[in-house]
């Protein structure tokens, strides 16, 4: 018999929604927890609100624009570090003790210089996504093979052909590697500015409704930002198996 591993998926998912839905109904607080089955009526109360809507958009268009900045910056950054042993001695560590500070101690900084709106928070997203991406591709160049970088070399290849030819095809696995976790760390810095200080955005109507016990609301609100992830994160592994069908 075929094992499907599709179905056992579906089979743990539905499984750990029927636990949540007797342990809600059974012992839960309805002002502190809603089942699942509770969770339709709050979509429908989040899409049928305009302001709600308008807050997802802000949203989306913040982690967007702080996602593609990460991506511009890690990938120009963590190449310059990467190619060059000067700067691999002297900026990488600087870029490790960086990366090591939790960004929720400097926000207050970040409100201070940007404001209370947008741009602190694409610049908050920035923050966090632009890291990963540095070290992953940093990593990436690293580790391709002394071989082939020789035999390019050897055969007269200048240097944006070793870039072309040798060292972004090595650098595919890495760099979507740092894709996937600057696309989980932007929308965690973005959504934590609109949480701390924020007059809109899905973060401010987040703790609206912790504020005033409306956990159908709340989980309505988690269920699409853990969908938009999800979706995220399969293009993204998509887009890889496509740069990567010539590895196969």
């Amino acid at each position: 018999m075929k094992r499907r591993p599709v179905l056992a998926r579906t089979a743990i998912v539905l499984l750990l929604l029927l636990i949540w839905e007797i342990t809600a109904r059974l012992f839960g607080d309805p002002m502190f927890i809603c089942p699942p089955s509770a969770l339709f009526q709050g979509w429908s109360d989040i899409f049928g609100d305009p302001k709600v809507v308008r807050a997802f958009e802000i949203t989306f268009g913040e982690v967007a624009a702080a996602f593609g900045l990460s991506v511009l910056i890690g990938l120009s950054v963590g190449l310059w570090v990467g190619l060059h042993r000067f700067s691999h001695r002297s900026v990488f560590p600087i870029v490790l003790l960086l990366y090591s500070i939790p960004q929720v101690t400097i926000l207050p900084l970040f409100i201070l210089y940007f404001g209370i709106g947008p741009a602190s928070k694409i610049a908050f997203g920035v923050s966090h996504g632009m890291f990963p991406m540095i070290v992953t591709v940093v990593a990436g160049v690293q580790n391709v093979d002394p071989v082939l970088l020789k035999a390019a070399r050897s055969m007269g290849a200048n240097r944006r052909q070793i870039l072309r030819w040798v060292v972004f095809p090595n650098l595919v696995p890495s760099f979507f590697t740092g894709l996937r976790l600057g696309m989980t760390a932007v929308l965690l810095g973005v959504l934590l500015a609109e949480l701390y200080v924020s007059i809109a955005g899905v973060g401010y109507y987040t703790v609206q409704y912790t504020q005033s016990f409306r956990p159908a609301k709340l989980f309505a609100l988690v269920s699409v930002l853990a969908a938009m992830a999800i979706l995220l994160n399969e293009i993204v592994r998509r887009a890889e198996n496509h740069f990567s069908r010539w590895r196969s």
